[in-house]
């Protein structure tokens, strides 16, 4: 496992082209959430692609960074310095970045993923995927974006997104750049024809 710490530096340990996971640091009420992302972390796995996610080993961020390992992923994790007293750290994963904060943590990420899933979570999970889509609308990637609607546990937000377009504060296009997906092959779908540059300025 290559680790670094304080710093923000591409590096050369993973080879597979990554996929961001943004997920919780819990597994939910229900267990069709961990399943559900154990199934899609497997399935990315068998397709030859790699992770990148908050470096976590507990939750469903755990849950998908084993998976993809026990499959023959490459996983690469970035978590925060301050986070490790809660958030307990992976260290059987391809890379390990410990950074000084969430700043540097996202947009690490951002640089290092071809595409970007947002499994069920929390509060993290919703700024993550919103704030990379809001980095999207301003120009600064073009990768997809999509929403893991497993157990419809995104309808809401979905409804939300629809209610901003409606009221003039977000337009169309923007909003259909957000994918809605609720079955792992239709998330295949979408990574099998990554055709986004693999640069990512912020």
């Amino acid at each position: 496992m290559e680790k670094t710490l304080g710093h923000f530096q591409a590096s050369t340990g993973a080879t597979q082209q990554l996929i961001a996971l943004y997920c919780g640091s819990r597994v939910g009420n229900r267990p069709v959430y961990q399943q559900a992302a154990i199934d899609l972390a497997k399935a990315i796995a068998k397709q030859g692609f790699g992770a990148v996610y908050g470096g976590a080993s507990i939750g469903l961020m755990g849950k998908v960074a084993d998976t993809v390992l026990e499959y023959g992923g490459e996983v690469v994790g970035v978590i925060p310095e301050f986070m490790l007293d809660y958030e307990i750290a992976n260290n059987k994963l391809t890379e390990l970045h410990i950074v000084e904060n969430m700043h540097t943590r996202k947009a690490m990420m951002a640089e290092r993923a071809s595409a970007f899933i947002a499994l069920p979570g929390g509060l993290g999970t919703f700024e993550e995927i919103l704030e990379i889509a809001t980095w999207g609308q301003l120009n600064q990637h073009q990768k997809p974006m999509i929403l893991y609607n497993v157990n419809g546990f995104y309808h809401h937000l979905v409804a939300q997104l629809e209610h901003a377009v409606a009221e003039g504060f977000l337009p169309m296009h923007h909003r259909a750049k957000i994918l809605v997906c609720d079955q792992p092959q239709q998330i295949l779908d979408v990574l099998n024809n990554l055709t986004s540059p693999k640069e990512f300025t912020v």
